[in-house]
């Protein structure tokens, strides 16, 4: 199987389990492999059997910008769920960090894996 991925895709949104999260907006980062078979496109070099990294890209940024949930945990199933439902891809990798949300760390955040290979 064969990977198409977005790296560090920034999104502000609302999220976390205090009063004064729920009135900020935060940054979050998605770190995204997607399993696909490149093939077809790679031996026709069209864009039609891609995996169209941008509209997952775009899907991704309007979903999490207009969600408000508490845990990353949730945002990230709700993300995967989406991404293998709507681009039909059999199997992803997500990794959602919330940079600064530990003083002292440089990320925390949830690896998820859906599917399989």
């Amino acid at each position: 199987m064969d990977i198409t991925f977005i790296e560090d895709l920034k999104v502000d949104t609302v999220i976390g389990i205090y009063d004064w999260e729920r009135q900020i907006r935060q940054t979050i980062s998605i770190d995204l492999e997607m399993g696909c078979d490149i093939s077809q496109a790679a031996s026709e070099d069209t864009i039609d059997h891609c995996l169209d990294y941008k509209s997952v890209a775009k899907r991704i940024i309007g979903f999490v910008e207009a969600a408000e949930y508490q845990t990353v945990e949730t945002l990230a199933e709700k993300i995967a769920a989406i991404v293998r439902e709507e681009f039909n891809v059999p199997w992803l990798r997500l990794r959602l960090s919330k940079p600064g949300a530990v003083r002292g760390s440089k990320n925390v955040g949830v690896l998820i894996e859906r599917g399989s290979k």
